[in-house]
């Protein structure tokens, strides 16, 4: 099964989405020493948070529900091991009110569920 074309733009842009805000956690969690990787949306993280990155990713591609869900807090499947759902809600709860600053537009379209 293929995404619409609509479909497909809002899933690369919730994966570049919490790919930023995953990046945002990191820059201000940890030393700059450690971020030797790149994240999904190209930006350097550390190790741990580039695992939690490709989770991320891997969950938002195989995401079934993708064309008719608003968060993933709100889906009936979830997807996430409880382990790395603590960590996004961590990174979230970091990076949100960072992302207005960083990436104003991300915020925005993350916030009104777009």
């Amino acid at each position: 099964m293929s995404d619409t074309p609509r479909t497909a733009r809002r899933r690369e842009r919730e994966k570049r989405t919490l790919s930023q805000m995953i990046a945002i956690h990191c820059a201000g969690s940890h030393d700059v020493a450690t971020r030797t990787e790149r994240a999904h949306c190209g930006e350097a993280v550390c190790p741990e948070c580039a695992r939690l990155d490709a989770y991320a990713v891997a969950r938002t591609e195989r995401c079934r529900n993708m064309d008719v869900k608003t968060s993933c807090e709100e889906c009936g499947n979830h997807c996430y091991r409880p382990d790395m759902r603590e960590a996004v809600r961590a990174v979230m709860r970091y990076a949100g009110p960072r992302m207005l600053t960083k990436h104003p537009v991300a915020a925005i379209r993350h916030f009104l569920g777009r």
